[in-house]
């Protein structure tokens, strides 16, 4: 699966997210407006203060009203700018949030349309990673951006501006030391975009590593995995450790240098305003105005400076969720797919080759027509291809050459919504969501009635140990099932397929945990569910699939036999010996348990030589 490489440090990042808030100008405008109003009047107040200090003559010689007028003018200028300030966060917090929202969403629902090649090929950890944390630095660093820029660059605009106004050769001085600062900034975010990326890299590969081990913690401790996981968890999080200390040391270093530069300004400043002062070419008050520009002048390089490292983190954690959203996903639904309706159940594979890998063939020229209601099992050994098959029918995977059809119908012109849609699926791998039993049963129907699920239930012999629960079918269970035992997570998997009752089934191996009584009972509900409807029965024990009307024997992806269980038995091909060996070596079993049982019962030896079974 290709995806769009965005190359570190490009506009291309930018462009993307100046996308996203094109959506949001409103908010935008009134954001640089507010900034406007109250970079202004902060600016005003060093005018004020110099003022007010202009008043003030000398000993006995103070201007009352002027300087009541200056600091009644200055503390409205500071309330309202202050006011503005606060508005103006509020709004950018808005805009910063909701734009972290839609690129959230779209990475979320994007994962849902990319096909399964993509989403194997990406650790689920990974995955998370970008669409939360990855967000999440984003627009951390996309709201000091849009809090500090605007008033940044108003700042820096106006303060040269007013300083002009006061005296043109020492803001020609101020000019002249500026670049340095830029300079710093571009050193540091030439270097800290690559390590930033690095670190979000690291920081997912550590996410999947950590979702990976508590997913499978009593795999990880039935084998003894604990120290090769501490292992590679210490050489990742040892990798991330480093790249988040040289991204922290570079972005560091940025704010102590720009008020290194800064104060060089200042004391600059200070230096030929008091010569200008002395020779008269201004005044007190005008100096002190000027020296205030002269801070404020360099508080914005101070910002910005931090902001430019956290943008450089932003842009590096964009990038990574844009490559989700980039990826090419291919359109299911062709323009003119249709529904599937008024369905037969008629499935024919023609001439269907597939591959998961490039160079390593799995499924080969398969050609397959399967009659409307026919029980279908496949059997075969591991890796033959059978799960792959019920994968393409299912269209998680397309065929790389040739077709499927349902009805007539090529499986690629019709409505991928409806096409799974018309079939059930109980696999061996179970999956249920967090909420009550209920849900997870109705899960296949949410407008089913109370009745409907407990008849479902009932049908899947699930409702003797849901009516056993504390609070039964409003029982609350997590993801994983918490206390259920793997049979009785396979039966609610199977009373969701029972409530819904497609017009085709696939059972990939859907009995494989349950006990052997429960299975037989299942396997009486299986045989009335698929009366009329067009199976798919995936299975390793041949016992459980005599009675289907077609069976498929498959090995290297292809179908070698096929024919039901009395023909190709009589055959003696590789299905005999496939249910033959299952057969002999559950019966040699059998016998070796029995004799071993029978040994240990307290018979003397007149009982033992009238053994009806003749045992010594």
């Amino acid at each position: 699966m290709k995806t769009l490489k965005l190359k570190p440090g490009s506009g291309k990042v930018i462009k993307r997210i100046l996308s996203q808030i094109k959506r949001y100008r409103l908010l935008v405008i009134i954001s640089f407006l507010l900034a406007l109003v109250s970079v202004t009047l902060t600016l005003f107040i060093p005018i004020l203060i110099g003022d007010a200090v202009d008043t003030i003559v000398g000993t006995g010689n103070v201007d009352f009203a002027a300087l009541r007028h200056s600091l009644m003018l200055l503390a409205l200028c500071a309330l309202t700018a202050g006011a503005s300030q606060w508005l103006m966060n509020h709004i950018n917090n808005i805009l910063t949030y909701r734009i972290a929202e839609d690129l959230r969403t779209a990475a979320f629902n994007k994962m849902e349309e990319l096909p399964f090649s993509y989403l194997d090929s990406h650790p689920q950890g990974d995955m998370v990673n970008r669409i939360i944390s990855d967000t999440d630095q984003f627009s951390d660093g996309i709201l000091m951006g849009f809090t500090q820029f605007f008033s940044g660059v108003l700042t820096i605009a106006g303060t040269l501006l007013f300083m002009l106004s006061i005296n043109p050769l020492i803001t020609l001085v101020v000019v002249i030391l500026t670049p340095l600062s830029f300079f710093v900034a571009g050193f540091v975010s030439k270097r800290s975009y690559k390590l930033f990326y690095k670190r979000s890299e690291a920081a997912g590969r550590l996410s999947a590593l950590s979702n990976e081990m508590i997913d499978k913690i009593k795999l990880v401790q039935a084998f003894g995995y604990e120290e090769a996981a501490e292992q590679r968890f210490f050489e990742i999080n040892a990798e991330l450790e480093k790249y988040y200390r040289q991204a922290t040391f570079y972005s560091s270093i940025t704010n102590p240098c720009t008020r290194f530069i800064n104060a060089l300004v200042y004391a600059a400043v200070g230096v030929f305003g008091a010569i200008a002062a002395m020779r008269g070419m201004m005044s007190v008050g005008s100096l002190t105005s000027f020296l205030n520009y002269a801070s404020q002048y360099a508080k914005p390089f101070n910002e910005i400076s931090g902001v430019v490292t956290e943008l450089q983190n932003a842009l590096a954690s964009a990038e990574r969720v844009f490559q989700i959203i980039d990826a090419e996903a291919p359109a299911y639904d062709r323009e003119f797919a249709s529904e599937l309706e008024d369905v037969k159940g008629e499935v024919e594979f023609s001439g269907v080759a597939f591959s998961y890998t490039e160079n390593v063939p799995l499924i080969e020229d398969l050609n397959l027509k399967v009659k409307p209601g026919q029980r279908v099992a496949i059997v075969g050994p591991t890796g033959a291809g059978k799960s792959t098959l019920i994968n393409l029918l299912m269209r998680f995977y397309d065929p790389k050459k040739g077709s499927i059809s349902l009805d007539g119908k090529d499986s690629r012109d019709i409505k991928i919504k409806s096409l799974r849609g018309n079939f059930g699926m109980v696999l061996q791998e179970t999956w249920l969501k967090s909420g009550t039993v209920r849900d997870n049963i109705a899960y296949a129907d949410p407008d089913a009635s109370d009745e409907q699920v407990r008849k479902a239930a009932r049908d899947a012999y699930a409702d003797g140990f849901i009516e056993k629960m504390k609070d039964g079918y409003d029982t609350i269970i997590s993801e994983d099932g918490g206390s259920l035992s793997q049979g009785q997570k396979q039966l609610l998997c199977i009373a969701r397929v029972m409530l819904k009752l497609p017009p085709m089934l696939i059972l990939d191996e859907a009995t494989s945990s349950i006990d052997t009584m429960t299975e037989q009972r299942v396997q009486k509900a299986f045989s009335k569910m698929m009366e009329g409807r067009t199976s798919f029965i995936v299975a390793h024990r041949l016992s459980t699939i005599r009675e289907a009307d077609v069976i498929l024997v498959m090995k290297d992806g292809h179908i070698i036999e096929q024919g039901s269980h009395k023909e190709l038995m009589e055959k003696h091909g590789f299905y005999h010996d496939l249910y033959m060996s299952q057969f002999e070596s559950s019966q040699a079993c059998f016998d070796h348990r029995l004799i071993e049982a029978v040994k240990i019962l307290p018979f003397n030896r007149v009982d033992r030589q009238r053994s009806p079974i003749g045992l010594k």
